[in-house]
Formats: C-alpha cells, structure tokens, sequence
C-alpha cells in the first residue's frame, strides 16, 4: 500500500519513528487491534515505517456479532499491509468485567507474539485518564507514572499522540474503523472520566489539561525509578536470608524504605493491597513498641512460607519476616 503524506498519519508515524528510535526493536512486532482507530493507525504507521505487523484481533465474545467485528478489524489491518490473526477467549475471573478481559488478550497477545514485541494502541489521552484516576484513588507514583513506552514485550508508541489524530489518520486513508460500544457506557468509570471530567477540566482550566497530565506521568515515571534504583540497593543492603535486618532499614528516608519494604513482602509471596497495610508494617521498623504482627494477604503464586495460613509480617530478633500466623498469636521482637 501507498500511504498518503497527510498530516495526522504524519504524526502517527513521527511517533512510531521516535519510539524505535528511544527502544530498537526488531523489524518484527505484534500489534493488538481492535479495529478501532487508535489500534488501526498504529497499524497504519508501523506498516508505513517498513515494519513487518502481525495484526493480532482478539475476539472476547462480550458483544453479538463479536464475531464479525473482529473480521473486519483482520481484514482493516491487511488493507493496512499487515498479516492478521483472530483469536477468540474466554472471559472470565475475578477483579469485574474489564480486568478479566485485560487479563484474557494480554495472554493472547503474549501467545501470538512468540517472543517479539507486542504494541499497544495507547494515546495521550488514555495516558491523561490513567492518572486521573489514579489521582482520585490516592494512588502513589508507582501508579501515577501512568503507562510506560517500552515495558517488555509491551510497547506503547502513540503516547505523544491525542485520540484526534488517530481518527483523523484513519479518515486520510480511507478507513471506517469500528467504534466500541463499551467506550461510550457510562457505566464504566473511565468512560464517565473521557466524556465528563477531562472535559470540564479543559473547559475551566482553559485547555492543555491532557497534554499536562501526560507530562506528569513522564516526570513521575523518571523520579519513580531514581527511587525504585536506590530502594534497590538499600534491599541488598538489608537482606539477610529470607528476613530484612532493621538496622539497615530504619535511618534511610522514607520513600526508599517502603519501596524497599513492599518489594521484599512482594517477593515472600505478600498482596498488599493498601497503604495502611504497607505503613503498618513499615511500623515494625521505625515505630517499634512491641507491637504484634501486620495480617497481610494470602500468598500470590507458589511461595513457601514457614507456618502456612494467612501470612502476618512480624519483627523478631531485630529482624523483618513474614510467616504464616503464629501459633500464640503473639510475635514480638526477642
């Protein structure tokens, strides 16, 4: 295919250009497509940048017709140069609707790449909303750095550029794409923050919200991993088998410390879900009384604990560990 040099597809390649440039990649990549417009013009421009594209269209089978929508996205994306594949799953498990069919095409798409990098449709825009929300839920910086460009095998090389250009791109090329019911239900909280917050957000603060709340996710993603570094090599300092020395930990600052504390209750198997959770145990190291255990979450995956049952993170000996529930009930420092 010939593409045409026109201004919002010009953009989307920029983008694509620039992301290669930042993370070289192979000549090969996977891009998950929808058919809507974000995923079609990241098609459009790694096809247009002499990548060779597989087109991966998963079919979650939430909507009738599914079906056929994916086809059209497969055969949208051929048009476009790319090879295709459809892939239908099953959507279920826990965390709602949204997380489980997340969870069922990133397996997907992990399949199908076999290895290369899998490229997501991701915009300014999306990347605006992320933080968002983040903010309304009193997320950290881990969580507030948004989306990243370059998390393997995930690569997100349009979030420099706004949904607009996307549509605009597909309209330059002659291509319809699909639109998602699901993105326009309010009843969907991300929904409701596209088509009600960020626009009273541009209307009083008289625009650029987007673009600067892409900004803040860049700046907080470059000062989350200066800290995730230092947290790093203060862990190695306090490692002492399968238990954190507190000595090592206590005089360090803070932001480090509980990066480095929630790293190592992670290792051991830990779900801490809550920033109380993690200052309750961040507790043990700086505000020791001779407190009892932190009851924290169930292991994650397959990790041995000594005692089984639920897990509890204790001091004990002037050490940090996490055990399953003692027996008396009773850990303290000895």
């Amino acid at each position: 295919m010939t593409f045409p040099e026109t201004p919002a597809l010009h953009r989307v390649r920029r983008a694509v250009r620039e992301w290669r440039t930042q993370w070289p990649t192979p000549d090969g990549v996977v891009v998950g497509c929808s058919g809507g417009a974000d995923s079609t013009a990241l098609v459009a421009g790694c096809c247009a940048e002499g990548l060779a594209v597989r087109a991966v269209v998963v079919d979650h089978g939430l909507q009738d017709g599914s079906a056929e929508v994916a086809a059209a996205a497969a055969a949208r994306a051929e048009t476009l140069g790319a090879t295709t594949t459809v892939v239908r799953v099953r959507v279920s498990g826990s965390g709602g609707l949204e997380a489980a069919a997340r969870r069922a095409r990133r397996t997907a798409l992990t399949a199908a790449a076999d290895g290369r990098p899998v490229l997501l449709g991701h915009t300014l825009d999306d990347q605006a909303e992320t933080v968002l929300l983040g903010l309304g839920r009193g997320a950290g910086a881990g969580s507030l750095r948004a989306m990243t460009p370059w998390s393997p095998p995930w690569g997100r090389p349009l979030l420099s550029v706004r949904r607009a250009d996307t549509v605009a791109a597909c309209a330059e090329l002659g291509v319809d794409p699909w639109t998602d019911p699901h993105n326009a239900d309010p009843r969907f909280t991300r929904v409701r923050v596209r088509t009600e917050v960020l626009p009273l957000l541009e209307e009083v603060l008289q625009g650029g919200v987007a673009e600067a709340l892409a900004r803040t996710a860049r700046r907080l993603r470059e000062d989350d991993d200066a800290l995730a570094a230092l947290a790093d090599e203060l862990l190695g300092r306090a490692r002492s088998a399968q238990a954190l020395v507190v000595d090592a930990l206590v005089d360090a600052p803070a932001a480090i410390r509980r990066r480095a504390v929630l790293a190592w209750l992670r290792e051991r198997g830990a779900d801490v879900r809550t920033d109380a959770s993690l200052r309750a145990v961040d507790d043990l190291v700086v505000r020791w009384r001779g407190q009892g255990g932190v009851a924290l979450a169930r292991p994650a995956g397959p990790v041995s604990i000594e005692g089984g049952g639920r897990l509890v993170a204790i001091r004990r000996r002037g050490k940090l560990e996490v055990i399953g529930h003692p027996r008396d009930g009773h850990p303290l420092d000895h």
